[in-house]
């Protein structure tokens, strides 16, 4: 499912328009894009939680030339699924 299935499934289960479910979809994005920019969490009991990660410097390896080179430090994005939606998964 890509992004424009999921404004139509979206649309279709809440009765309204894609306009009003692509808003809601984007308002949605942009929070959690915003609340983990600012090293925060938004936990959804049941589904998971999202949380930012820092990442350290390290050396790595290019696979090419077998060169050392250095990783810098990042922080990148985490999503650990919540107990019912892993419950829902297991059949």
């Amino acid at each position: 499912m890509n992004k424009g299935d999921l404004i139509s499934a979206l649309a279709e289960k809440t009765e309204t328009s894609k306009r009003e479910a692509e808003a809601f979809v984007e308002a949605f994005v942009n929070t959690v894009t915003e609340t983990l920019q600012g090293k925060g969490d938004v936990a959804l009991t049941g589904f998971g939680t999202f949380s930012a990660k820092d990442r350290a410097a390290r050396q790595g390896v290019n696979p090419r030339t077998g060169e050392k080179i250095q990783i810098a430090a990042t922080t990148v994005p985490k999503f650990k699924a919540g107990k019912t939606l892993k419950d829902a998964l297991k059949k």
